[in-house]
C-alpha cells in the first residue's frame, strides 16, 4: 500500500520525532511511505485567524501536492479535519473542489488509518507505564475518532490504561484561541491538568502535538512528574 506522509507544521518545527515515528509505524505495518518535500502548512492557522485568501492559497497548494496520492496519512486530527471539513468553507475554484472531494476520501489521521483501513489493532509496541488519554477537539468532534486510539493504546504490551475524567474536554489550547482568550484558556487547561493528576497516570497520550505542548507546559511549570506523549511515540516504542 502506497502512503504519502503529511507532517503538520508544529510537528515539523517542535516534535520531529512524532513524524519520524509515524513513518516507522507505517513501514512496520507494511506500507510504502513517501514524503513529498514540497509540502507546507495546510492553512489552518491562517483560516482560524481570518486570513481566508492565504488559507485558500495554501489549500490549493496542498490539493496540488496530494490529489494524486493513494492515501495521505498525518499524525494530527486537527490538520486532517482542516482538509476534510474546513476546506469546504473556502472559496476554491470548481476544479479544486472536484479534486478535494476525492482527496477527502484518501486522507486519514494515523490511528484511524491503522484501525479502520488496515484493520490493525496491535502494531507490536511495548511500553511500561500507566497511561491516560486526552481527546483533542477536532479529532473527536469533527472526525468522530474516539475508539481507535483506545484500541491501539490498550494493545501496547506493558501499558496500564486508565480513562481520564472529562477526557473530551478541551485542553485550552485551540491554536490562536489561547492567544485571543488567555484567561479562558488558562481555566480550561487548569481543569484538564487537575483531571490528569487525579487519574494517577504517569503519562498522558493524545493524537495532536498542539494539545500536548499546551498540557506539558503547565505540567513542567508545576514541577509534575507526569509526562506527555503523542500516540505515534507510544506506538513506535519497542518496534
Amino acid at each position: 500500500m502506497n502512503i504519502d506522509l503529511f507532517i503538520p507544521c508544529i510537528v515539523d518545527q517542535f516534535f520531529p520525532q512524532v513524524g519520524i515515528n509515524t513513518y516507522k509505524i507505517l513501514k512496520k505495518v507494511g506500507c510504502n511511505v513517501d514524503y513529498p518535500f514540497e509540502q507546507t502548512c495546510c492553512g489552518q492557522p491562517a483560516f482560524n485567524t481570518g486570513y481566508r485568501k492565504d488559507a485558500e492559497y495554501l489549500a490549493k497548494k496542498f490539493i496540488n501536492i496530494f490529489s494524486k496520492s493513494d492515501y495521505v496519512i498525518a499524525p494530527s486530527g486537527s490538520c486532517v479535519s482542516m482538509v476534510k471539513i474546513f476546506y469546504d468553507r473556502l472559496e476554491l475554484p470548481s476544479d479544486y473542489q472536484s479534486k478535494l472531494a476525492e482527496l477527502k476520501g484518501k486522507i486519514f489521521e494515523l490511528s484511524e488509518f491503522l484501525v479502520d483501513i488496515l484493520k490493525i489493532s496491535d502494531v507490536g509496541a511495548k511500553f511500561s507505564g500507566k497511561i491516560t488519554y486526552h481527546e483533542s477537539c477536532h479529532l473527536l468532534r469533527k472526525l468522530k475518532i474516539a475508539r481507535q486510539p483506545r484500541i491501539l493504546i490498550n494493545n501496547v504490551k506493558g501499558v496500564e490504561f486508565v480513562e481520564l475524567n472529562e477526557s473530551d474536554r478541551c485542553c485550552g489550547f485551540g491554536g490562536t484561541f489561547s492567544v485571543k482568550f488567555p484567561e479562558l484558556s488558562t481555566v480550561l487547561t487548569s481543569d484538564k491538568i487537575k483531571n490528569i493528576e487525579e487519574s494517577g497516570a504517569q503519562y498522558v497520550v493524545a493524537n495532536d502535538s498542539s494539545c500536548l505542548m499546551n498540557v506539558e507546559g503547565v505540567l513542567r511549570r508545576k514541577g509534575s512528574n507526569i509526562r506527555t506523549m503523542h500516540i505515534a511515540d507510544l506506538l513506535a516504542s519497542g518496534i
